[in-house]
């Protein structure tokens, strides 16, 4: 059985003491979580202190702190970037890694995306790694080949136990991001599909089974439970949603 994730991914966004008290309100609440269920929260640079703190504080199985992206170097002189050993002094465990905004306005590449997965691979973190389509590409209908480059130029150097121990991928067609729109339940499950079967093409059938993959394309409360029914969607990665806790906890419940 795979795991079931929820992430929230808060972007630039909170002060820093709504980013505390809404951490407050989630590990507060009633998440109904197990080791097969999992959350994580994604927070600004600036916030991870005190969500640290609120999680020192609850204790709350299954819930861990994660990062917005990290540089692909440990240390030196690059003025303005965080390691993930910076990071893990604040007890982050999760980096989300090429989500769409970061590939088209930082012009983060593959390539580069590529080294950051291994960095964070090497200092034994969890990586939420991004793919998806803009809507040229998903009119074209070439959204699979489009997906696949991606996933192949970035993650398919890993050896099967490198990817099952550290990788999450989330599917965000980049049209359905902060727009309203949504991929039907039906589209998020054939390109989720098509992700396992590139998977299962790579390293087998029985490691593609075990790597969650979730959905980031404009989920809410109200879709959450249907996109999550499918087969091949195992969670969501949250944006807008994600930012207030009447938004987010129903999300978190359609996962259990």
């Amino acid at each position: 059985m795979r795991r079931k994730i929820v992430a929230a991914n808060w972007k630039m966004n909170l002060s820093i003491k709504e980013a505390k008290d809404l951490a407050h309100q989630i590990l507060t609440s009633d998440l109904q979580l197990n080791e097969k269920n999992s959350v994580v929260l994604c927070v600004p640079f600036t916030h991870l202190h005190v969500v640290n703190e609120e999680l020192s504080k609850h204790k709350v199985n299954s819930v861990y702190l994660g990062a917005q992206n990290c540089s692909d170097k440990l240390q030196g002189a690059f003025t303005g970037e965080i390691s993930p050993l910076m990071l893990q002094n604040l007890n982050t465990t999760h980096v989300i890694i090429g989500h769409s905004e970061r590939r088209q306005y930082q012009n983060e590449s593959n390539e580069l995306l590529k080294s950051k997965v291994e960095t964070l691979i090497s200092q034994n973190m969890q990586v939420l790694f991004c793919c998806g389509e803009p809507l040229e590409i998903r009119k074209n209908e070439s959204q699979n080949s489009y997906v696949a480059e991606q996933l192949t130029a970035s993650l398919f150097h890993l050896n099967a136990e490198q990817l099952t121990k550290h990788i999450v991928i989330a599917y965000e067609p980049i049209w359905a991001i902060g727009t309203g729109l949504t991929a039907s339940p039906q589209q998020a499950q054939d390109m989720h599909a098509f992700i396992r079967s590139l998977l299962s093409e790579k390293y087998g059938n029985e490691i593609a089974q075990q790597i969650p993959i979730l959905y980031g394309g404009s989920c809410n409360a109200q879709n959450a439970k249907e996109l999550f029914s499918n087969q091949d969607v195992d969670g969501g990665l949250i944006g807008g949603a994600a930012l207030k806790a009447d938004t987010f906890l129903p999300i978190i419940h359609a996962m259990n």
